[in-house]
């Protein structure tokens, strides 16, 4: 979990991440993709999604060294 104050980069991957995580979810226990269901009809938008939700991933690895993230408050 995040603690103190984020900069912009670190919040929007963080709910990247969340948002990728529920929809692994929903295709695990449903065999339902809510990203295709959106944006199904259009696959290089999903396809973007999903790209951004995996650099996201890495962003939150990242984090850790933020300089922004984890400067005390």
């Amino acid at each position: 979990m995040m603690m103190g104050k984020s900069c912009g980069l670190c919040m929007v991957a963080y709910w990247l991440v969340i948002i990728g995580g529920l929809n692994w979810g929903l295709v695990g226990l449903f065999k339902w993709n809510l990203v295709n269901a959106i944006f199904g009809s259009v696959s290089w938008l999903e396809s973007l999604i999903y790209i951004l939700v995996g650099v996201s991933a890495i962003i939150m690895v990242a984090g850790k060294s933020c300089k922004m993230c984890t400067k005390k408050v």
